[in-house]
């Protein structure tokens, strides 16, 4: 076993990491850059202190069972594998992880949509959040029509780069419109995704018009200013402070909502980077996702009661 695949065990906190190296794991998220490469990379760059590139770079990848926060087998919510018909998407059909409060309802509901490599640990864990927040919660998995979610992110992006990603889009409309034909769905709904699948709730937004009652998409790729006219969601729009790709949108947007009269707020958490609320990695800033998430489950409470 080489030294690149060896499990490096110093703990590093994540003021440990040169912005280097967080820059690196960006571009290796959202590029056909593996693994493999990604470690090389770090562990070739000069950084400062004592903490090497590659302990840097293995600290930042995922940990999902350390960062569970809600048992699949918490009591208080009911959760299965459902799947719904899907025209139009990569396949026809679809499949997605439903939860909901154990009670009676009936409760509002709300679409969570994965990043880029689809429905893993962290969001089937986002969506039983949700519940325990009184939503009916369904997170489709994009990877479905290629057999789903394969265990692992790096195997994920790349089966997600291989479909049609309008089709994608149109995946996560059908899973909507599925959602909203439950028999505990209480006539309200909202949406809720990170990166990718900000993007995705943006585009909800525009294509549902009056159909969705809120939006929070986190640190995802802004709706055109020409398309903004078509949200009547309420949209509450999450940024990171330290996220120049995404960020190139923030100002248009929020521009844009604002001259169309969308009841809107915009949020950027000081201290950030892209992929903060995800706390399967080093990434995560815990007070400012706890401020982001308290935020989103109180606006969707707000407009969907």
């Amino acid at each position: 076993m080489d030294g690149l695949q060896q499990d490096i065990i110093t703990d590093v906190d994540s003021d440990q990491i040169d912005p280097q190296v967080y820059d690196l794991y960006d571009q290796y998220c959202h590029s056909d850059m593996d693994r493999r490469e990604f470690l090389k990379r770090a562990a070739a760059l000069t950084v400062v202190g004592a903490v090497s590139g590659l302990a840097m770079a293995q600290a930042l990848l995922p940990r999902y069972a350390e960062a569970q926060t809600v048992s699949f087998t918490d009591k208080r919510i009911k959760a299965k594998y459902v799947t719904y018909d899907s025209p139009g998407g990569n396949s026809g059909k679809m499949r997605g992880y439903l939860v909901h409060p154990a009670g009676a309802g009936p409760f509002p509901a709300v679409l969570v949509v994965h990043e880029n490599r689809g429905l893993n640990p962290h969001i089937e864990d986002v969506a039983r959040r949700a519940a325990l927040d009184g939503f009916i919660a369904l997170a489709p998995d994009a990877l479905y029509p290629l057999g789903g979610y394969p265990g692992n992110d790096d195997d994920g992006k790349v089966m997600q780069k291989k479909l049609n990603r309008s089709k994608i889009s149109v995946d996560m409309l059908n899973g909507a419109k599925w959602l909203k034909g439950h028999s505990l769905f209480n006539g309200k709904l909202a949406a809720t995704g990170f990166c990718f699948g900000g993007g995705v709730i943006n585009y909800l937004a525009v294509k549902m018009g009056a159909d969705l009652q809120a939006g929070a998409p986190y640190y995802g790729k802004v709706a055109k200013s020409a398309d903004v006219p078509k949200i009547k969601a309420a949209m509450q729009v999450h940024f990171a402070e330290n996220d120049k790709r995404i960020n190139k949108g923030r100002a248009g947007y929020a521009a844009a909502l604002k001259d169309n009269k969308v009841t809107h707020e915009i949020h950027t958490y000081p201290g950030t980077r892209h992929g903060f609320h995800n706390n399967s990695t080093k990434r995560y800033n815990e007070e400012q996702a706890k401020i982001a998430w308290g935020r989103t489950m109180a606006w969707f409470k707000k407009h969907t009661s």
